[in-house]
């Protein structure tokens, strides 16, 4: 068996954000997020819970085992019991998402999604973000319209938390005083100066940054042969 690609590293990573949550609806956005969500399922998250994003709760293998109908849904919403992965066309240093448009609110540059659900994602329930490609446009100082409301504006919300920020390059946290964004680790190949010139704003970094985990063996087969055996993922990252 070959070693980890890059995207194989990712979806570890993107794994680990449902680790110890126990009986949670994961709702990733995003194909490497999705085979991050049903890899957790298969090993070390057996009690996560996903959905078909309509009524259904799903098996890793997309069949039927339960019914959500959405009144229930928006109940776990509310209540602090899903953990959302969504995407952001920009964060900045304290986990603030945009996904809406980029430039000034009255004469935006370009449109975006728009806010959709992101503030009730983010106040009511954790909230991780997966970004396919780290850059000074997505990673900026100040978002030009808060959706997913970061910890300088949460104001104590009961279930707001963010566990983390994966790239194509690493992994963030929000584990300092301030509640700013941390490099938390680095995908092998990748340096703390890489992860810098591409972030548009100061980042704490630990004297000592570890390497995102190694997949296991088994791990990598389930990915490879049972989650993603047409290789999907090298789509969203290609290293």
């Amino acid at each position: 068996m070959t070693g980890p690609t890059r995207a194989e590293y990712c979806v570890i990573a993107c794994a680990e954000a449902w680790r110890d949550d126990g009986e949670v609806l994961a709702s990733p956005m995003g194909l490497i997020a999705s085979i991050g969500a049903r890899l957790a399922r298969l090993t070390f998250a057996p009690d996560l819970l996903l959905t078909d994003g309509e009524a259904l709760l799903v098996r890793p293998d997309g069949t039927p085992e339960g019914w959500l109908p959405y009144r229930e849904h928006l109940a776990w919403v509310t209540g602090g019991r899903r953990h959302v992965m969504m995407g952001a066309s920009q964060i900045d240093r304290f986990g603030n998402q945009n996904i809406s448009c980029i430039g000034d609110w009255e004469r935006p540059r370009r449109q975006l999604l728009g806010v959709r659900g992101a503030p009730v994602n983010t106040l009511n329930n954790p909230t991780s973000y997966w970004i396919p490609r780290h850059s000074r446009r997505v990673f900026v100082d100040r978002v030009d319209m808060v959706c997913g409301v970061g910890y300088d504006r949460a104001a104590g919300a009961r279930y707001h938390r963010i566990p983390r920020v994966v790239s194509d390059l690493g992994v963030f946290d929000f584990a300092t005083p301030d509640r700013s964004m941390r490099l938390a680790s680095l995908h092998p190949g990748v340096t703390v100066e890489q992860v810098r010139e591409a972030t548009g704003f100061e980042l704490t970094v630990p004297d000592e940054v570890p390497a995102t985990r190694e997949p296991t063996g088994e791990e990598l087969r389930l990915i490879r042969e049972v989650v993603d055996p047409t290789g999907a993922r090298a789509r969203e990252v290609a290293a």
